[in-house]
């Protein structure tokens, strides 16, 4: 199917929406002309908000300035097509102009370079959201594809204090099951995975097993569905179905309040298997990655997901929850 062939009633539903991808890299990685092409298609896919990664556990602090500054010249010299946002009046505010709402975020809290004080720069900066860690060990806590489990470290168990008093909204995507844990014991906020499937439908260690999930609802947070193929199944089917395959498994299990979209949509393939070959550490092969290229569900392909869910039975007030509303919940609730 593609998004031509969706039905009238899915493609009403999704214009009507406010629909929102809480995860897109935007990272200095591949072909810079791909990369800027594809924000006009998350708009033409009826995207209204898409939150940026903009540095992961591996750039200096130096370098990660830098980048926040140009991508921010970048948005606000563009007032015609982009809204940066500081709250979420901002983004149904953007929805109703017809723009697309921009916010940022890092994978990873190593940018902070173990000094809290840099927590309120970047939040001032525009940074929204934090990962804790991204596969490896970092100053905070391990990731989920790190040798040993050893859960938050004394600093972790300070940054998420502050990340709290500030504002930041915590994300434990890409983190080690322990330190996950230890972050729904200590948060005082809702905390999200921004773009995990679930390991009971498919057993990949980048997977969340059901017992996070629930820890996550627990928090008020949510569970974004991401559109990586090798996490979807075991054949990188990447297609809407996979996709809401693992939309509906969380819904089932937590309530529809709790499930979202954070596609993790790579705008150039090619370059990231080649990350993938130079970082064996961060992405192993026994991680299910060694393989000829990783296909990802585009954002042409939400309305399927839409069709898909409806097909399955949801209603419109559950698909407007899970397609944006679920996470302008979380960030009225979380950002300052």
């Amino acid at each position: 199917m593609t998004p031509l062939e969706t039905s009238v009633d899915a493609a009403a539903l999704h214009n009507d929406a406010l629909v929102a991808d809480i995860s897109f890299t935007w990272m200095e990685v591949g072909d810079e002309k791909k990369k800027l092409a594809s924000l006009p298609r998350f708009k033409t896919s009826g995207v209204n908000f898409v939150s940026l990664t903009l540095a992961c556990d591996s750039p200096s602090l130096e370098d990660t300035v830098r980048k926040i500054a140009k991508e921010r010249n970048y948005f606000l010299s563009r007032p015609d097509e982009y809204v940066l946002v500081e709250t979420v009046s901002d983004i149904r505010r953007a929805k109703k102009e017809g723009k697309l709402a921009i916010g940022f975020h890092f994978q990873g809290t190593e940018p902070i370079q173990r000094n809290l004080h840099m927590l309120e720069v970047y939040h001032r900066l525009g940074v929204k959201q934090m990962m804790i860690a991204y596969n490896e060990k970092n100053s905070a806590g391990d990731g989920c594809h790190e040798r040993t489990d050893a859960g938050l470290s004394r600093f972790g168990i300070r940054m998420i204090a502050e990340m709290n008093r500030l504002g930041i909204l915590a994300d434990v995507t890409h983190t080690g099951y322990r330190t996950t844990m230890d972050v729904f014991e200590v948060a005082t906020a809702p905390v999200i995975f921004s773009h995990s499937n679930s390991r009971a439908l498919h057993d990949h260690p980048r997977n969340i097993s059901d017992e996070q999930i629930r820890k996550c609802a627990a928090s008020g947070g949510v569970v974004g569905i991401n559109a990586v193929g090798i996490f979807l199944n075991g054949n990188n089917d990447a297609s809407a179905q996979q996709m809401a395959r693992h939309i509906d498994y969380v819904a089932q299990k937590v309530g529809a309040d709790h499930v979202g979209i954070g596609l993790d949509y790579v705008y150039d393939v090619p370059a990231l298997m080649e990350m993938v070959v130079d970082h064996a550490d961060r992405w192993p092969e026994d991680g299910g990655y060694k393989v000829p290229t990783i296909d990802f569900v585009g954002p042409e392909r939400l309305p399927e997901i839409t069709e898909s869910l409806l097909k399955l039975g949801y209603k419109e007030h559950d698909m407007r929850k899970i397609l944006g509303e679920n996470w302008l919940r979380v960030a009225q609730a979380v950002w300052k």
